[in-house]
């Protein structure tokens, strides 16, 4: 007795997927609802739990290889059924496995493999050299040794030719659809939030031990956006061009874009506007682990009208950042950084004062949105942001 695993629809208009990785091999024992497989397609990657509980006797889609909605992609039998055993027992091992091995001096006969099969793959042989490295005794350092650059080994990448991943290809189309379709333009504005932060340095603590998520400064730049959105209908709208008709939105659906090792992801958090700094943060939170854990489902990436997207957590003073199709503006928060500042103090008239600003940029759909509009946006959400009036939600 024997059961068949096929790859189910992964949302809609999705016909195909690509297997990046079986996390089980032929002759282990799974159960049911176990995570088997990862399988990536145009529109998510996400994991493959089996129907049944058993034993996995045969693979018959492997790594890298795409299959059809519908495809058997392998054999469960019962707890003790003999596996079908491939015919090279995964003893081959790519040339590009075998320079990554070469340059990183690593032996091979060491490694053990996670493919299919026990079969070596790429991440089997960074990781033998990881622990290697880790082993290695470390060296003594100065007592007062000035600041260095840090070590930079050259890429296994350099010099390879490889397959365009199906997510970086999904990621392309978008981005070139949305600068063909659109006429984008940036403004950019200047942001002193030095009160924001002493109120978050203040209650991140206590926020933490209740809620049970870290504050980040990123809730507030959604509160910040959200509240703008409700007196600035324009900048969360979509613009139906070819029927002539503008549709502005009555809830804020904000995509976070995320960095994640397989490419850029926009999970969604619906009605963000109706959350107060704890709900968005637990929210952010909740998505950002589906993205870690590939447990993010095409529902969680669909739906948004208006994007955010944190470039400064990778340390850009502000980006030009694109709009995604079928929405007319993206928000883009800066890095926060220490700066002297010319400000007006009662007593001391103009002074210059150590101040925490970061840029923020809106890029809009010149078609629909007027710089004015974007000016009017962005100063609404600077004076949220400057005001810092979250005392309330934060149980101060």
């Amino acid at each position: 007795m024997s059961d068949s695993v096929i790859l189910p629809a992964l949302g809609e208009s999705v016909t195909e997927g690509t297997i990046t990785r079986w996390l089980k091999e032929v002759g282990e024992e799974v159960g049911e609802d176990e995570p088997l497989l990862e399988v990536s397609t145009d529109k998510v990657d996400t994991e493959i739990p089996s129907p049944v509980a058993g034993v996995l006797l045969e693979i018959t889609v492997g790594e890298d290889e795409t299959a059809e909605v519908g495809a058997k992609l392998a054999v469960i039998g019962a707890p003790g059924a003999a596996p079908v055993t491939p015919a090279d027992e995964g003893a081959y091992v790519t040339p590009l496995v075998r320079k990554l091995a070469s340059e990183h001096g690593v032996d091979l006969s060491t490694v053990k493999g996670t493919g299919v099969g026990g079969r070596i793959r790429k991440q089997d042989v960074t990781a033998a050299a990881e622990a290697a490295k880790a082993q290695a005794p470390a060296a003594a350092a100065p007592a007062a040794a000035a600041p260095k650059a840090p070590a930079l080994e050259a890429s296994p990448l350099r010099g390879q030719t490889v397959k365009l991943p199906r997510i970086r290809k999904a990621i392309a189309d978008n981005m070139h659809k949305a600068l063909q379709e659109q006429a984008q333009l940036s403004s950019v504005i200047e942001v002193d939030i030095t009160k924001l932060m002493k109120l978050r340095n203040k209650a991140k603590t206590g926020f933490a031990a209740r809620e049970g998520v870290k504050l980040s400064p990123m809730p507030f730049f959604v509160k910040a956006a959200v509240q703008a959105l409700k007196a600035h209908p324009v900048i969360n709208a979509r613009l139906n061009y070819d029927e002539g008709t503008i549709t502005y939105f009555d809830s804020e659906n904000v995509g976070i874009a995320v960095d994640s090792e397989k490419g850029l992801m926009t999970p969604v958090i619906k009605g963000a506007g109706d959350l107060n700094i704890a709900g968005i943060a637990k929210k952010t939170a909740e998505l950002a682990d589906k993205v870690r854990t590939n447990k993010i489902a095409p529902d969680d990436l669909s739906g948004a009208t208006f994007t955010i997207s944190n470039t400064g957590s990778r340390g850009a003073l502000f980006d030009t950042v694109i709009v995604p199709p079928n929405q007319v503006a993206i928000l883009g928060i800066g890095a926060t950084v220490k700066r002297p500042v010319v400000i007006s103090d009662p007593e001391l008239g103009d002074t210059i004062a150590i101040r925490d600003m970061t840029y923020v940029t809106l890029s809009y759909d010149h078609r629909l949105v007027d710089g004015a509009d974007a000016a009017r946006y962005l100063t609404t959400v600077k004076q949220i942001l400057g005001a810092g009036e979250f005392t309330a939600e934060l149980g101060l």
